[in-house]
């Protein structure tokens, strides 16, 4: 089934069972319903990683990923607030639009590679901070507030998506909502990476003037590979600005998108969900060594640094060998 082994089919099974069943028990059980957002901060983060991880994938270090999440959020709430129209249905066109800037602004940066590439995507984020400032639709510094909670979707009179202003526990349905659409995203990239799209990539990775001499487009896959890690980045961002209900210039930073590729760096290149488990690791271990006052970030880095020197594959060669990293 989707290429998954007995082996890896039970572990997928119980990580849902875990998120879904196993994590609102734990919840319940605590009294920790702050948990719920935490834990949605992270599914939402692993899904705009997992559009960073995609660009690795072809040979890219995409250090902009923050900038495509702010325009994600930003079309989401000014559709929402200023059209009228259903969060459900912003919610997709925000990922499209952050596509396609991202293939209007790919078609030039594409051709660069490595560092230049790198440089280029940074300042990505900066930019659309400054276009959100200038421009009359953001408001500006003031950004957009009151952004209302979704509300419930039917069909033929059958309630499919309640409102979730009606909700007793907000938290709760957002966090099954961030959940759903990581799922969604990794089956979504496992699906390519196992693709002849994802050979196709795989080839351009390891040499594109081998890949183009065969026949291969690379131009062509270049541009789709960087649309689709944006339209993560748009979901990801959009899912933020509704939860947090507000979005403003400042809601992704370059900081943001420098974490977004540590993610993928942490959890493994070479591994599909190495970027969720990037995520997590990052997300609790800087919360962890809170305790540590002024020392925070100089242990945090540290730790870091270390990791990345003795894993440079990441978390999850841990676990796996070299010919199962999938």
């Amino acid at each position: 089934m989707m290429g998954f082994s007995t082996k890896q089919l039970l572990g997928v099974g119980l990580f849902l069972l875990a998120i879904f069943v196993g994590v609102p028990l734990f919840i319940a059980a605590t009294g920790r319903w702050d948990f719920y957002f935490t834990l949605t901060s992270v599914a939402l983060l692993a899904i705009a990683s997992a559009g960073v991880w995609l660009t690795f994938y072809i040979g890219r270090i995409n250090i902009g990923q923050g900038a495509f999440a702010l325009i994600g959020a930003y079309v989401s709430a000014i559709l929402v607030v200023k059209a009228g129209w259903s969060f459900w249905i912003s919610l997709p066109m925000a990922g499209l639009f952050a596509a396609l800037v991202a293939v209007l602004i790919g078609l030039p940066i594409l051709r660069l590679r490595g560092v230049y590439f790198a440089m280029i995507t940074l300042v990505l984020t900066q930019v659309v901070t400054l276009t959100a400032l200038a421009l009359p639709i953001t408001n500006g510094a003031k950004g957009i507030t009151n952004i209302p909670l979704p509300a419930g979707v039917s069909l033929f009179g059958i309630p499919l998506i309640p409102d979730f202003s009606t909700l007793e526990n907000t938290r709760m349905a957002f966090y099954f909502t961030a959940c759903i659409l990581m799922v969604l995203t990794y089956v979504t990239l496992y699906r390519l990476v196992n693709s002849r799209l994802g050979h196709l990539c795989r080839s351009m990775q390891q040499n594109e003037e081998l890949a183009s001499s065969i026949g291969v487009n690379i131009s062509y896959i270049r541009i789709l590979i960087f649309a689709i890690s944006s339209f993560f980045g748009g979901i990801g961002g959009a899912m933020f600005g509704s939860i947090s209900q507000s979005v403003y210039p400042s809601t992704f930073q370059v900081m943001d998108s420098v974490n977004f590729m540590l993610n993928c760096f942490l959890g493994g290149l070479g591994y599909v969900f190495g970027p969720m488990l990037g995520t997590l690791v990052l997300y609790f271990g800087w919360d962890l060594l809170f305790e540590l006052g002024k020392y925070q970030m100089l242990v945090y880095s540290l730790i870091l640094i270390g990791v990345i020197r003795f894993l440079p594959n990441g978390l999850l060669s841990l676990r796996f060998g070299k010919g199962d990293k999938k």
